[in-house]
This record gives C-alpha cells, sequence and structure tokens, in this order.
C-alpha cells in the first residue's frame, strides 16, 4: 500500500436499515434509487451501492423485477461501477440474498464476512411514528435477532458469482472479520486484491473511536499488504468524521443515505449525492484526489462495464 492511490468514493443510496418513516429523501422507488445513484456518481463517486426496495411500502426488495426497474437507466446514464448488494436484509435467506447478484452479474457485489448481532433498535427511541406496519416490527426483530453470514452462507455467495467475473465489497464489521476474509483467501476461495470495507458504529459491531479505525487499518496491513485496498464507512453521524480519518491515512470512503440520514447535526440530507459532495470537499482539503470510475476499476481489478449482464 505504499504508493498513494487517488480515493474512491463508494455511494450507498439507500440499503435496508433505514425506513421511509425517518427522512422524505430516501429513495423508495427504481425512478428515485436511479436518480440517487446518477447524482451520487455526477457528484464525485466512482462506485454506487445499490440495494432495493418494494415501491409501495418501502420494505427491502431483492426480487430480480425490482432491480430491473434500476440497473438499465444507471447503466445508460452514467459509466459509475455498479455494486450489487448481497447482504438484502437481515430477516432474508441467503438464497434470496445472493440472487440479484448471479442474475446481474454486475462488477461488484457486497459480501458480509461474518454473522453479528445488529442492532437497530435503538432507532425506536427516536422515531414513534411509522407510515407503514413493518416498519416497528423491523427494528424491534433486531433485538432478539441476528444477522446471518455463516461460513456456509459465504462459500454460497462466491461459489454462485464465481464465473461472472464478479469482484466483492467485503464488508468487514470488526476484527474478527478480517480474519475470515484470510482464512477464505487462504482457502482461495477468493482471490485479491481485495476491496475491504471497514464498518464502524453498528450496534453489534466495532465501534467509531480512531484507535477503532487505525486498529482496523493496522490489522488488514498486516495480513494482506499490498493485496487489498482499505476503504471505509462511518455510521450515522460519525459518517464524515470516520471518512476524514480514513482519508488522511490512505484509505476509500463510502457515504450515501443507507449508512447516514444526516448533513451535519440535526439536518436531514436531501440526498447521497449532497453527503458525496461533502465528502468530496474533505477529501480535497486533504490535498487529495478522487477516483473517476475507471480508475477505481483499475485500482480493484475490475472487468468492466460492459461485461455485466444489465
Amino acid at each position: 500500500m505504499s504508493k498513494r492511490q487517488k480515493v474512491i468514493i463508494t455511494c450507498a443510496v439507500t440499503g435496508s436499515i433505514h425506513t421511509p418513516s425517518m427522512s422524505p429523501y430516501l429513495p423508495v422507488t427504481g425512478a428515485e434509487i436511479a436518480t440517487a445513484a446518477i447524482d451520487a456518481a455526477e457528484a464525485g463517486a466512482a462506485i454506487v451501492h445499490l440495494h432495493a426496495r418494494d415501491e409501495q411500502t418501502g420494505q427491502p426488495d431483492q426480487s430480480i423485477a425490482a432491480y430491473d426497474r434500476f440497473l438499465g437507466i444507471i447503466k445508460q446514464a452514467s459509466d459509475c461501477v455498479v455494486n450489487i448488494t448481497t447482504g438484502g436484509s437481515i430477516t432474508m435467506t441467503v438464497e434470496e440474498r445472493a440472487r440479484p447478484a448471479t442474475h446481474f452479474r454486475p462488477e461488484v457485489a457486497s459480501l458480509n464476512m461474518g454473522t453479528m448481532n445488529f442492532g437497530l433498535y435503538p432507532m425506536l427511541d427516536r422515531y414513534t411514528e411509522f407510515k407503514h406496519p413493518w416498519e416497528r416490527a423491523f427494528l424491534e426483530g433486531s433485538r432478539a435477532g441476528f444477522f446471518k453470514n455463516t461460513f456456509a452462507d459465504m462459500e454460497f455467495i462466491l461459489t454462485e458469482c464465481a464465473q461472472n467475473g464478479t469482484r466483492f465489497e467485503i464488508e468487514c464489521y470488526d476484527i474478527g472479520h478480517l480474519y475470515t476474509l484470510a482464512h477464505l483467501a487462504d482457502r482461495k476461495i477468493i482471490e485479491p486484491p481485495f476491496f475491504v470495507q471497514s464498518v464502524f458504529g453498528i450496534l453489534g459491531g466495532i465501534g467509531t473511536h480512531p484507535e477503532d479505525v487505525a486498529h482496523m487499518r493496522r490489522t488488514a496491513d498486516r495480513l494482506f499488504g499490498d493485496d487489498y485496498r482499505w476503504s471505509v464507512l462511518g455510521a450515522g453521524s460519525q459518517q464524515l468524521r470516520i471518512a476524514g480519518i480514513a482519508a488522511a491515512m490512505g484509505g476509500n470512503v463510502r457515504v450515501g443515505l443507507e449508512d447516514s440520514l444526516w448533513a451535519g447535526p440535526g439536518r436531514l440530507a436531501k440526498s447521497s449525492a449532497e453527503q458525496v459532495t461533502m465528502v468530496r470537499q474533505i477529501i480535497e482539503g486533504q490535498g487529495l484526489a478522487v477516483a473517476t470510475a475507471d480508475e477505481a476499476r483499475d485500482m480493484l481489478s475490475l472487468k468492466g462495464g460492459d461485461q455485466v449482464g444489465f
């Protein structure tokens, strides 16, 4: 990692954590998700990380039809790298979660590195009224539930995508997840270069202290050396602070309404593009340059946008 690279901005425009009642700006329909992704790319995101939602209720939706509503629109309007989630939602089976990535064969798909508690229920203290019945039950369910990502689940996703040339955004919510990646690499189930996304601030995972960020970086450096590119995301109000720390340490960054609804204390972000603009100012304020989509493809050894299935 000695050669200083340009900074890759990933933007996750909707996700499955936040519910429609939390922000009027959260994209739900296919048209809204497409617009959010295109705008984020125009603001400087090289990669857009995508989930789909039911257009009526806003629930997470991993059906092929749901992704069909926006993938083609994004591809026609932008050269950005498309990253399709295999995380889906904590309520889904691994087969449901993997289906869009195996069908559409994107350049990048996300891959979570371990089963974990994924506590969303504290949001119930901040939101008391909901537009849809599923929202309260979904948040409360995270108190007794967990996000299942067994070794068998990870092997299933990697095997299903093996022939598609899809590479992975390796989502690591704690230090042990880095060791899981090292184990899979030792078994040749996944090949470098790895795109390691360290996730800070999810209840059940590692925290947001600067020492947590440094510990993640040190451990990844020791395990993977020159065989990886490091990126970070900070959940909620910590989004831009964590991004600034990581960029100064030579990392890449992820922002977007999946990870945080905010653009400042008490101020909702009106779009993911707004957050991209803000983090770009932090990066460029440090004298660093933002990577284009093609530069990100080169840095991550991606197959190219002409080889996807949409």
